[in-house]
């Protein structure tokens, strides 16, 4: 049985790697994700492919280990390409199956336009006994299957990649760093950064449960041929339940534990990161800044497009 903890390390921390992701500040690195997390609300389709194209620049020369990233990587990469093509069709001109009640040639109206609505049209074709079309697909369709398809995978891939070279610690860190001036006007800053260290900590355990759950059907060797439609439907219901019912009861035990503690303080300062000054370390950086201002001038100037 296969390991998913090891096999789909997704939001974990992989420690042991030489990429130059790590050596970026963990503040820049929240700023380059707030670029791929907020650049695409309102942007044109050209903006959203160039940050995928980016995501695979940054993922195939950031010298991270094959192993770690190619399997959610391609997994990824064909969840996105199945809902861009759902969403295509989804939104595409299919015949109607009603019948008009008026005629539609009650109203001779002649609607001039230099511009064409669809891209692509296909008549109706017969192939033996099937028959295919007819089918038309517009420019809103393929837009709108072009930003679902690079929204899903921009949001998630980009994710992912921070917190498999950045460690959680670090990543609260920072975010209090950004969030101090809250602080100093009576926000709970510090009840915040703790409550999303605990559910980056969390990360793991439901991947386990779910690994737990997939290794105990597969020992009992269910054979979903046999029990038909109903029954298989009614398995992997059983088994969604018994998944929700297990990370209950972990955070039910988590909470447990908390509570018999009493006071629960949170120290900033010893999550910060305690990296070498070097020269290596401020060309990284200093490029790291270089893309972020980059990025808002293209997005700013070509965005729309």
């Amino acid at each position: 049985m296969m390991n998913i903890l090891t096999k789909f390390p997704l939001g974990q921390y992989v420690d042991g790697n030489k990429s130059w992701l790590r050596i970026i500040d963990s503040r820049l690195k929240l700023l380059i994700l707030s670029v791929f997390l907020i650049t695409p609300i309102w942007a044109g389709p050209f903006w959203r492919i160039s940050l995928v194209i980016c995501l695979f620049g940054i993922t195939f020369f950031s010298f991270l280990p094959l192993r770690v990233w190619w399997r959610p990587f391609v997994f990824l990469l064909f969840l996105s390409l199945i809902i861009g093509i759902l969403s295509i069709f989804a939104t595409s001109s299919f015949p109607s199956l009603e019948i008009p009640f008026r005629d539609p040639k009650e109203l001779n109206l002649i609607l001039e336009n230099k511009y064409s609505w669809y891209i692509f049209e296909m008549p109706l074709k017969k192939i033996g006994i099937f028959s295919l079309g007819p089918f038309s697909l517009s420019k809103k369709s393929l837009e709108l299957g072009i930003k679902t398809s690079t929204l899903i995978f921009t949001l998630v891939h980009s994710v992912n990649l921070i917190l498999l070279t950045t460690l959680k610690e670090e990543l609260v860190w920072s975010l209090g760093w950004f969030m101090n001036p809250l602080h100093k006007i009576g926000l709970p800053i510090n009840k915040w950064l703790f409550q999303l260290l605990l559910a980056l900590r969390f990360i793991p355990l439901v991947q386990e449960e779910f690994q737990n759950i997939i290794k105990s059907a597969s020992i009992r060797s269910i054979n979903l041929r046999k029990l038909g439609f109903k029954n298989s439907i009614d398995i992997l219901f059983n088994m969604v339940e018994r998944l929700f019912i297990n990370i209950f009861l972990r955070i039910d035990q988590g909470a447990d534990s908390l509570l018999s503690k009493k006071i629960i303080h949170l120290n900033l300062k010893t999550f910060k990161p305690l990296k070498k000054l070097s020269l290596l370390n401020f060309l990284v950086n200093l490029l790291a800044g270089f893309f972020i201002g980059l990025a808002i001038f293209l997005r700013k100037q070509y965005g729309s497009l």
